[in-house]
């Protein structure tokens, strides 16, 4: 039996508009992401899975530490990266696309207390001595933890206060030291304890940015990721509008 010619219009346009549905053509890719970056990028995977239909599948930890699993070849399709150099030493060992490098945000250090009123404009506050424990992330593996010991060191405070330092494997866990009062100071990020430009609880010190090196925080398909339409698509979506407001909302500049 011939269908009518408006019958055959009918179900190639309906089977047109299949195809452009979000998820019909839907991939995945599981991505490292540096762990102070893990309230921002959560909120954009899900906007990311809603507007394209893509799922980005999202492990969070020290930069230092995925750069040895990604080199133990673990199956990271995308790094986001609290520095720049580690995504550089990717690219250069073959390991990534350097092509694909961009930075998706510049972080920001911040002395924090659970305490309000605790940390004072200035930071002087380090240069008491009735705290006990300041949180730091390890500086070999955090890019956040280099910029908080440069930060000791360009205020000549290094001696004064290492001996009450400790020591987080990433942000995330030098965040929880704090904010459980098992340390009454950390150096976290900004992204951390502050949304939509407030700060969420307790008092913090913005550290100036002369006092350590940028925290650029590029983003680098990895091996795995090369020819995936997932991979490729959260990449352009870091890029877009809606990303980049989220990150903003954090506390990040670009």
């Amino acid at each position: 039996m011939n269908h009518p010619p408006l019958l055959h219009r009918t179900l190639s346009a309906l089977g047109l508009a299949a195809l452009m549905l979000p998820g019909a053509h839907a991939g995945e890719v599981s991505v490292a992401v540096a762990a102070n970056f893990t309230a921002p990028m959560q909120k954009i995977a899900a906007q990311f899975e809603q507007d394209t239909g893509h799922k980005a599948v999202l492990s969070f930890g020290a930069t230092g530490k995925f750069y040895a699993q990604i080199k133990n070849g673990a199956p990271f399709g995308i790094l986001l990266a609290a520095d720049d150099s580690t995504p550089e030493k990717i690219a250069r060992e073959g390991l990534g696309e350097g092509a694909t490098r961009f930075t998706y945000a510049i972080g920001q250090l911040v002395l924090w207390s659970k305490q309000p009123g605790y940390v004072d404009a200035e930071g002087k506050v380090l240069q008491k001595t009735d705290w006990q424990h300041i949180a730091i992330a390890n500086p070999k593996l955090a890019p956040y933890g280099l910029a908080a010991m440069q930060t000791l060191d360009k205020l000549g405070l290094t001696a004064q206060v290492q001996p009450r330092v400790v020591t987080g494997e990433n942000i995330g866990q030098t965040y929880q030291f704090a904010a459980s009062g098992n340390a009454q100071l950390g150096f976290v990020a900004l992204s951390q304890v502050t949304e939509d430009g407030k700060l969420r609880e307790g008092s913090a010190w913005v550290v100036p940015g002369n006092l350590h090196g940028p925290i650029r925080q590029d983003a680098i398909v990895l091996k795995p990721g090369q020819g995936n339409a997932a991979a490729a698509a959260l990449m352009d979506y870091l890029r877009g509008a809606k990303a980049r407001a989220v990150i903003k909302s954090y506390g990040y500049s670009f």
